[in-house]
């Protein structure tokens, strides 16, 4: 999940999701503007990704920030300079057109959302896509875990430096029981390509969790005795750091509106 800009009253799908059956068609309408609101909770069972695109001469670092840190930055694929298909993950598919709404940047600024990149597409970018933990909550609720508020916050735990891209790790939120928290860890550890099993239960304040300016979801006052938060690394982490560098030019997708691999959530995955 990667969150940076904000975005108010999301919209709503347009094309009624039960006519949507595969990610292959929910691009497509996505392509056509038929698709124009968030992509979270939507086509459970698809391997959902955080997009990051960068020119080249900041991939390699960047790429190697992610494979220093890969429960924040858990890599599905990155593409050819160039080419906005991911072969691997989707293809045909082309991430100039197929999200429903793209962040841009300059120099760590958010200077406009737009649902159709291909005029800022360059000979030299290059396409991450990053796991996402969306993925999990799927198969999290058919464990008996139910869907949950999910904050995105920042912490003080350090990520592991590659030049130009440093800073603290990013964490998202959950609330639940400590019997439905030991089935999450043992669930979400078998998905290590987003983002893997969480990195800290129990006290916010251990990890320096951010709760009264997260990133997203609402400030929290006070957490109910009989709920455990449980924390997992998030693909806000290369985002933010790629913000404090001021990179000069950067696209990722919107908050909420990711892209929607053909991979199967319960096919990649650990046994």
């Amino acid at each position: 999940m990667l969150i940076v800009g904000t975005v108010s009253n999301p919209a709503t799908i347009e094309q009624p999701v039960n006519q949507i059956h595969t990610a292959a068609e929910a691009r497509l309408a996505m392509r056509r503007g038929e698709w124009t609101g968030t992509t979270t909770h939507q086509l459970p069972g698809c391997v959902q990704a955080n997009l990051v695109v960068l020119p080249a001469a900041e991939a390699f670092e960047f790429l190697v920030f992610c494979q220093r840190n890969p429960r924040s930055c858990p890599v599905i694929e990155v593409t050819d300079v160039g080419d906005p298909e991911p072969r691997f993950s989707a293809p045909g598919a082309d991430l100039r057109t197929d999200l429903p709404r793209y962040a841009v940047y300059r120099r760590g600024e958010l200077v406009e959302e737009l649902t159709d990149i291909r005029h800022l597409w360059r000979p030299d970018s290059v396409g991450f896509l990053i796991g996402s933990s969306l993925t999990f909550d799927h198969p999290l609720e058919r464990a008996g875990v139910p869907r949950s508020q999910v904050w995105v916050l920042n912490t003080t735990i350090p990520a592991k430096p590659a030049g130009r891209f440093s800073g603290p790790v990013v964490v998202t939120m959950r609330w639940m029981t400590p019997a439905q928290a030991v089935i999450a860890t043992q669930l979400t550890t078998r998905f290590p390509a987003n983002h893997g099993a969480p990195v800290h239960l129990g006290d916010p304040a251990l990890i320096g969790a951010d709760l009264e300016h997260p990133l997203y979801g609402p400030p929290v006052k006070r957490i109910p005795p009989e709920v455990l938060p449980v924390f997992w690394a998030c693909g806000v982490t290369p985002q933010r750091v790629a913000l404090a560098a001021k990179i000069e030019f950067m696209i990722t997708h919107a908050s909420g509106y990711g892209f929607v691999t053909d991979l199967k959530a319960d096919e990649f995955c650990l046994p």
